[in-house]
């Protein structure tokens, strides 16, 4: 195949750019003009030979292009018709006669005019020529009976030419291309080259077409699958009509909730199945109720509705001081958390174990934490559960099975990121059910919650988005993994300071709201909430003071009560009958007038309040007190009690916070046995074992032979035989009480002290220092002796609490005695032939120092 330039050509004609098309030569196009400069073009050709250059522009969204944003190819066409129309624009009819580039352009009164370049080829005809010419017919005669948009029989006519760049520009002009691909076939100005580019482009399109019509046979067969089935379920209705169950079934109903749940796809498609099982069921077959219990069950848990979260740091600090005094750590740690959520957007769910006293605020504090974040509160308690199936559920073949309490929980939370408390973690216990606390390591650890299993649900659901607050009185009863799942927080007791704060800002307005007085009834001075909490609480929260608190507001109460009712005359048996015996016509009267009452409720009450007869204000203090209270229930230790020996006083920590406890020793004539009593348990009583190893280590200096314990029993007591005690750190306790006896010195009344011993002297750390000394200072004892390792400890320890007391720390058993007696210890002060004898009858004006 040969192809020659017969022809070129130069002509200087009206430009038009078009936009959205592509004219190719012998193709006739209508379209409609309306941009001035167009208008102005159309009108100048129109006065000559109505002969016109017509080039695309690059971008469609340009109304008015410049020279260098429209296509240097186009086509120059003979204007055929043109219409005016009434809002100024112009329609018309153009026919493509041949391609031309353009060579310069120059505007003219608001039109360009362009020097356009034309040129014709000759092609040689033979046997390759045909070849491509009848494989292009062929190709489009496919590709008009694919299509849908072309008329076949125009098409093809249209196609039965001789000349080969005629058959491509007619062929390319009907082919749904894009105005870039159109424009490219048609700056292919070589016949055999274009023709050939055409023929590539019929093979993609057909192609696409071919896909096309296989999709479009599936959707139609689905279609007609779909048909059938809107055909099946309306006779489905139709019959549940006739059997008197209405027209919209219940089945739709649920089916409509399921697909608008937001499930996951397993719990979606699990849902499904069930409905289609259901759907099968006799209603009112007892399996049809598991299966739609079930199905509730499933449509009640949210699965995807969230409650916006409060991330304002300074809000949430305001929440937090606001409900709560002291508890700095807490605190900081609730914005920490927060500031992470505000980094993060998809921070995992946070796990607090909150480790306390009782009383001290921890149930309270989650709630605040709920309220600082916008977030669902909702308890769950766990003391006493010993069924693993609490947690989990139960399957559905049991009777009466329900879903675990998490997932109840949620339910009645509402939404997917609650705050959860769980209360009382350390009261669980374990039986031949299983154990509840194995059950909470998924549930608590923010790599497996995501998939929490509910035995009764049988599907994955997410739990990452929950807040769990675990709250706990102990730690030593919670298995070690579950400790490890919770960042632990713990809750000291409160300073006698904090105690007043919190009085004064919260207790107290508590209670004259729920007992109905005001600030003109009664008013609370310091020294009267001083005297509660020393004399009639010991306590390491503030429980107790509430009650308390409540209990003179309560009898103020009464008294206001009854100054009310003095004037009143007192009714007489009659009138007193007579009321009973009406009141169940006044009873229907009430009920005949409810709805009258209801709209006049408000004025009805104020109108048959009785005003407060007004009377004395009391005012709580110490005198007040002790008239509405009775007499104090505990009795601060006195700095000043006379100094004993054999009597030393310990700080122990218990589950309600820190105490004293007094360590008693005596020795008397035996056989070298020693006895511990006050229901000691093994570790203390090793305690014991030790001191007295150090003692007889230490017999020469501290003054003692050598044989001392040859001929003498010691008696070692803790008071209040009906606590069980145990522990190490009544080590130095225990010593002190011991070496006190031994060599007659006293101990000194007004220290304390705790420590672990071993039997070389050496003193040991021990734990719950800040409870200890809190302990110490509520009982008046303001110096204590403790471990020297214990020293950094002190930065949990309240500054108040630091600044009154005085703290000695020690790391040997001798510098304990030199603190703690009341005078130093001389090195074999008795003769080196005293015997065990002569220790215990010194005489008993040296027991005691006054």
């Amino acid at each position: 195949m040969v192809t020659t330039k017969d022809k070129t050509d130069t002509k200087r004609l009206p430009m038009m750019p078009i936009r959205d098309v592509v004219i190719f030569p012998y193709m006739m196009t209508p379209f409609v003009v309306g941009r001035e400069s167009s208008v102005r073009a159309l009108e100048e050709a129109l006065l000559g030979d109505k002969k016109i250059f017509l080039a695309t522009q690059h971008d469609a969204s340009v109304d008015e292009p410049r020279p260098d944003e429209i296509y240097s190819v186009g086509t120059v066409a003979n204007i055929v018709q043109s219409l005016k129309q009434p809002d100024g624009n112009i329609k018309v009819l153009v026919e493509g006669v041949e391609r031309g580039k353009i060579v310069s352009v120059s505007e003219e009164e608001g039109y360009f005019r362009a020097v356009v370049k034309t040129t014709t080829y000759k092609v040689e005809q033979g046997s390759q020529l045909e070849a491509l010419t009848g494989r292009v017919t062929n190709l489009f005669e496919q590709y008009v009976k694919l299509s849908q948009n072309l008329n076949y029989e125009t098409m093809i006519a249209a196609i039965r030419v001789d000349d080969p760049g005629k058959l491509a520009d007619t062929v390319g002009a009907n082919l749904q291309l894009t105005i870039e691909e159109k424009q490219e076939l048609l700056e292919i100005s070589d016949p055999i080259d274009r023709l050939t580019r055409v023929a590539e482009l019929l093979d993609i399109e057909i192609e696409k077409l071919n896909v096309d019509r296989t999709i479009q046979g599936r959707v139609k067969r689905q279609m007609e699958r779909a048909q059938k089935e809107y055909y099946l379920n309306e006779k489905i209705k139709a019959i549940q009509k006739e059997l008197g169950r209405g027209e919209k079934s219940e089945f739709d109903e649920l089916k409509k909730k399921i697909d608008t749940a937001g499930m996951t796809k397993d719990a979606h498609e699990k849902a499904m199945a069930e409905l289609k099982r259901l759907e099968g069921m006799p209603p009112m077959s007892a399996e049809s109720t598991v299966s739609r219990n079930y199905l509730d069950w499933l449509l009640a848990v949210p699965w995807k509705k969230r409650t916006k979260e409060i991330r304002d740091l300074r809000y949430a600090r305001q929440v937090l001081e606001g409900d709560h005094y002291g508890l700095e750590k807490i605190k900081e740690r609730i914005l920490e958390f927060l500031s992470v959520r505000r980094l993060v957007q998809n921070p995992k769910g946070s796990i607090l174990c909150f480790v306390g006293a009782p009383g001290v605020g921890k149930t309270s504090l989650g709630m605040s934490i709920a309220k600082a974040t916008g977030r669902k509160f909702v308890r769950l308690s766990l003391g006493g559960v010993r069924d693993e199936a609490e947690i989990r559920g139960h399957r559905r073949t049991y009777i009466g099975a329900l879903p675990g309490q998490l997932i109840q929980m949620m339910k009645k939370a509402g939404t997917r990121n609650p705050v959860i408390m769980l209360d009382e973690v350390d009261k669980m216990s374990t039986d031949f059910r299983g154990d509840p606390s194995a059950a909470l390591l998924e549930v608590l650890d923010p790599e497996q919650n995501y998939m929490f299993m509910d035995h009764y649900l049988d599907v994955e659901y997410d739990l990452s988005q929950v807040f769990f607050i675990a709250t706990a009185n102990v730690l030593h009863t919670i298995p070690a993994p579950l400790q490890d799942r919770m960042e632990v927080i713990r809750l000291s007791g409160y300073t006698e300071l904090e105690k007043l704060e919190i009085a004064k800002r919260f207790l107290v307005p508590k209670q004259r709201k729920e007992t109905g007085i005001g600030e003109e009834q009664v008013e609370f001075k310091d020294e009267g909430l001083q005297t509660l909490i020393q004399s009639y609480t010991r306590e390491a929260g503030v429980r107790n003071l509430e009650r308390e608190i409540g209990n003179i507001c309560r009898k103020v109460a009464r008294k206001v009560v009854e100054a009310q009712s003095a004037g009143t005359p007192e009714p007489d048996a009659q009138s007193a009958e007579a009321t009973s015996q009406d009141g169940l016509e006044v009873v229907e009267d009430e009920v005949q007038a409810e709805e009258p009452a209801k709209k006049n409720k408000k004025k009805a009450k104020k109108e048959e309040a009785e005003p407060l007869v007004p009377i004395e204000k009391v005012i709580v203090n110490p005198p007040t007190i002790a008239e509405l209270l009775g007499p104090a229930r505990f009795r601060d230790r006195d700095t000043d009690k006379c100094n004993e020996i054999g009597a030393a006083t310990g700080l122990a920590w218990t589950e309600v916070g820190g105490s004293i406890l007094t360590t008693e020793a005596t020795v008397m004539e035996g056989r070298g046995k020693m006895t511990t009593t006050g229901q000691l348990g093994d570790v203390m009583q090793e305690s014991a074992h030790a001191a007295m190893s150090y003692i007889r280590s230490r017999a020469q200096f501290l003054g003692l032979p050598k044989d001392f314990y040859r001929h003498l029993d010691i008696h070692v007591h803790v008071p209040e035989g009906a606590i069980p005690k145990d522990g190490p750190s009544a080590g130095i306790t225990i010593a002190t009480s011991i070496c006190s006896t031994l060599t007659g010195i006293p101990v000194r009344c007004d220290i304390a002290m705790t420590g672990e011993i071993t039997v070389r002297g050496r003193v040991l750390p021990i734990g719950g220092l800040k409870e200890k000394l809190l302990a110490a200072h509520r009982h008046g004892i303001l110096e204590v002796v403790l471990p020297n390792e214990n020293e950094k400890d002190l930065v949990d320890v309240p500054e108040n609490i630091r600044k009154d007391m005085k703290l000695n720390f020690v790391s040997s058993m001798d510098e304990v005695l030199k603190i703690a007696l009341e005078r130093e210890i001389v090195a074999l002060p008795l003769a080196p032939t005293a015997t065990a004898a002569d220790l215990v009858a010194r005489p008993n004006e040296e027991n005691v120092t006054h």
